[in-house]
């Protein structure tokens, strides 16, 4: 894999890749549904157009194409991830993102770049959300040295990269780095973005299922400069 620009990276060669994608339109395009296709648009705020396939039936058909198929590497998931993000439809993108989390352990933190081209690109919640919690916090976690990166992504201009800083850590339980998670939300405290602020109260919602009393005086100590949707979110398991 070549990276080349601020995030963004060629796509290598893949027979894999090949093979999935001929597969995966075949299957994918059979089941267009115009009419659905369009309310599921609509929902998503435009985003992007889609099949209009529903979630149970497109993980049947995402089953079908990936039967008998050999796991893969790096080169691969880079490869079916860009193929797919250059596909128009959603579904093509949500068949991405389930297939790099599936093999987030496949690759190395060299893939980091990668996900950040997903991140950016096409930037919704239904993407990025999964990409930051199941697939750049498995490569943090497994390389911490991509801490910097996340201490650079947290100011990032695209609020989509601050997200993903934010969430990284959401699985994490008592592994989480405290001082990162209350740093990162304190960094962006003041961002004007609903996603953005409804992102540090969900991370620190999470982590109080681990450690509530730390979350409740974190709180206390500086609730002033965080927003109420913020507060309400974070606390809404636990209370004030």
């Amino acid at each position: 894999m070549t990276v080349t620009g601020a995030g963004t990276a060629d796509v290598p060669p893949s027979a894999l890749a090949d093979t999935v994608l001929q597969r995966l339109t075949a299957a994918y395009g059979a089941k267009r549904d115009p009419a659905r296709a369009a309310a599921m648009r609509t929902y998503m705020k435009d985003v992007a157009p889609f099949l209009g396939i529903p979630t149970p039936e497109r993980r049947a058909l995402s089953r079908s194409v990936l039967a008998v198929l050999p796991r893969p590497d790096e080169a691969d998931c880079t490869a079916i991830g860009l193929r797919c993000w250059a596909l128009p439809e959603r579904e093509y993108h949500y068949f991405a993102v389930d297939y790099l989390r599936r093999y987030a352990g496949r690759c190395s933190s060299a893939f980091l770049p990668v996900v950040r081209r997903l991140v950016t690109t096409v930037s919704w919640w239904d993407t990025v959300d999964l990409l930051a919690v199941r697939v750049v916090g498995p490569l943090v976690a497994a390389d911490p040295r991509l801490t910097a990166e996340m201490d650079d992504w947290i100011t990032d201009d695209d609020l989509w990269v601050a997200r993903t800083a934010l969430l990284h850590q959401l699985g994490y339980k008592d592994r989480t780095d405290t001082g990162r998670l209350f740093g990162y939300c304190l960094r962006q405290s003041g961002h004007p973005d609903f996603f953005v602020r409804k992102a540090i109260g969900w991370s620190l919602r999470e982590y109080a299922k681990t450690d509530p009393d730390a979350v409740r005086d974190f709180l206390a100590r500086e609730r002033g400069r965080f927003a109420p949707l913020t507060v309400r979110e974070a606390l809404k398991n636990i209370g004030a």
